[in-house]
């Protein structure tokens, strides 16, 4: 069975998440992205402290896939740094975990 996690990736506005999940999903990289709504980032960036408004997205797939998720993401993304952070999967409803394995698979 393999291992799955979520990546937890920020975006300055709504449009970019889309165009980023939707690559993702097309791409079968990720079963699912789901991009919340506005939130507040507060984080250090070149000697000060900045306040951004964003939206996080939620992104479902499988550890295997996590080098060529980075790739793309840095390929589109518009910051210099985006964040990418991968967390692990430890449970979850077999289901849901079968489904994930399903969509990441190129036809």
């Amino acid at each position: 069975m393999p291992e799955y996690i979520l990546i937890l990736s920020t975006v300055p506005d709504e449009a970019e998440g889309r165009k980023i999940g939707r690559l993702l999903v097309e791409e079968r990289l990720a079963a699912c992205v789901t991009q919340s709504p506005l939130s507040i980032s507060i984080y250090h960036w070149k000697g000060a402290v900045t306040e951004d408004k964003e939206h996080l997205l939620l992104i479902k797939t499988k550890k295997d896939l996590f080098p060529r998720i980075e790739k793309r993401i840095r390929e589109v993304h518009p910051y210099d740094i985006p964040e990418i952070i991968a967390l692990p999967v430890t449970a979850g409803s077999e289901k849901y975990l079968d489904w994930i394995d399903q969509e990441t698979k190129k036809p």
